[in-house]
């Protein structure tokens, strides 16, 4: 296998990689995010409990309504919302690929020349100045008196 062809098959690896439809969060990036059950969300504390009945329908109410209102907005919403977000993620690295990354180069390059100007001015005057008073003021003592 040459080069180029590897090249092909890693860029065609890229675009067609295989989603796992069971672990949805490989990343773990939504993990103290929205875990919310009945359990933290709704409690009895004790000795003021329902009647069971009640207890067991508003359990099974709340979660068949936030799995079917989580499935339905993300069927009307989802899509749109992918779009989106992968237009402003591609935009966001065209941004840094073609604009961030070469002004930060030009910086760095532009400030290396200030660097080196303004090295010469602090060795050429700075230093001799700081010299010549460190030389003055080294035979100065300071004592302290307590007085009682």
């Amino acid at each position: 296998m040459d080069n180029e062809s590897l090249n092909e098959k890693t860029l065609e690896d890229v675009h067609t990689k295989e989603i796992d439809l069971v672990n949805r969060d490989p990343k773990r990036i939504n993990d103290d995010v929205v875990k919310v059950d009945f359990e933290d969300v709704i409690a009895e504390p004790a000795g003021t409990y329902s009647f069971d009945g009640v207890w067991k329908a508003s359990f099974t109410t709340f979660t068949v309504t936030k799995y079917w209102c989580y499935r339905l907005l993300t069927a009307l919403v989802g899509i749109p919302l992918a779009l989106i977000w992968g237009i402003f993620f591609a935009i966001l690295s065209f941004l840094h690929i073609w604009a961030v990354v070469p002004c930060v180069k030009s910086y760095l390059i532009e400030i290396h020349c200030v660097s080196r100007v303004y090295s010469i001015f602090v060795h050429t005057f700075c230093d001799p100045l700081f010299e010549a008073m460190g030389k003055c003021l080294s035979n100065v003592r300071v004592t302290t008196i307590k007085e009682v």
